[in-house]
């Protein structure tokens, strides 16, 4: 049976999620930025992550419907804790990854009391012009409507090269099927990571942190991922691993990552 998208409205504004998993404790998870919605593709991340529906119920988060033009990731993220806090949540186990760790990072500094732990994937505390020109360009393709380009582009850049040639023809196809509407909300949400920076803040977070990090992050860079662990270097539950060969997108392509983040949580 196909796993339902349910709608959770706020006073502001509703966000589609979707839940599957049977277990007592609650991990919420926040995709990265991507070309249409994982709303799509639910079915598929429940089965990569059934290690962990024994012990929780697993929450997965979309951005809000109704997008502002000035979105920013910053308002992604207490978007996304009004979210939470309406469906009843606190202290919940939290996974983010690329954008969504960014999101991620948001919430453990402006809403501790939601946090209890936090795994951060493939991520950065800030944007800098270095890392936003790879996000300029997917823009620009959106803009002149390269679809399947865009899609082309952004599984070469976050996959592994024999990862993203086994998986050319459907990074194609799935391109083919990009609406303009898809394409003018991928548009707001990439611009959103501009200026983009919590640097400053993350000694505020109070909950043990894992960061995981690729030394290959075509994208976001390993910099970035070490730039956490010098800034909560200090902090009594900090750990940090790095993986080698599985290219930004690790979360979806090392075959530990799910055992990696449940063995932090059960700690």
């Amino acid at each position: 049976m196909s796993i339902p998208i349910e709608t959770v409205r706020t006073k502001d504004f509703e966000m589609r999620f979707f839940r599957f998993g049977t277990g007592e404790k609650t991990l919420v998870i926040l995709p990265g930025l991507s070309v249409q919605s994982v709303m799509g593709a639910a079915d598929s991340v429940a089965e990569s992550y059934a290690v962990l529906t024994e012990e929780f119920t697993i929450y997965l988060f979309d951005r809000r419907e109704e997008l502002p033009e000035d979105y920013t990731v910053r308002g992604m993220g207490r978007d996304t804790a009004e979210a939470m806090k309406a469906l009843g949540m606190h202290d919940v186990y939290l996974f983010g990854a690329s954008q969504g760790g960014m999101i991620a990072q948001v919430i453990a500094i402006e809403y501790p009391e939601l946090v209890h732990k936090l795994v951060l994937g493939s991520t950065s505390p800030h944007i800098s012009a270095e890392q936003y020109s790879v996000i300029e360009h997917w823009i620009r393709m959106a803009e002149e409507k390269d679809r399947v380009g865009l899609y082309l582009d952004f599984g070469r850049e976050i996959y592994p090269p024999a990862v993203f040639e086994q998986f050319r023809s459907l990074l194609q196809t799935a391109g083919e099927s990009v609406t303009d509407a898809e394409l003018a909300r991928f548009i707001i949400l990439a611009r959103a990571m501009q200026g983009f920076s919590v640097t400053e803040e993350l000694d505020r977070i109070q909950c043990p942190v894992l960061a995981i990090g690729v030394f290959e992050d075509a994208v976001l860079d390993s910099d970035a991922t070490m730039e956490i662990a010098e800034k909560l270097d200090l902090h009594p539950n900090f750990r940090l691993y790095m993986y080698i060969g599985y290219g930004h997108a690790a979360f979806d392509t090392a075959p530990d990552y799910k055992e990696r983040i449940l063995r932090f949580f059960r700690d």
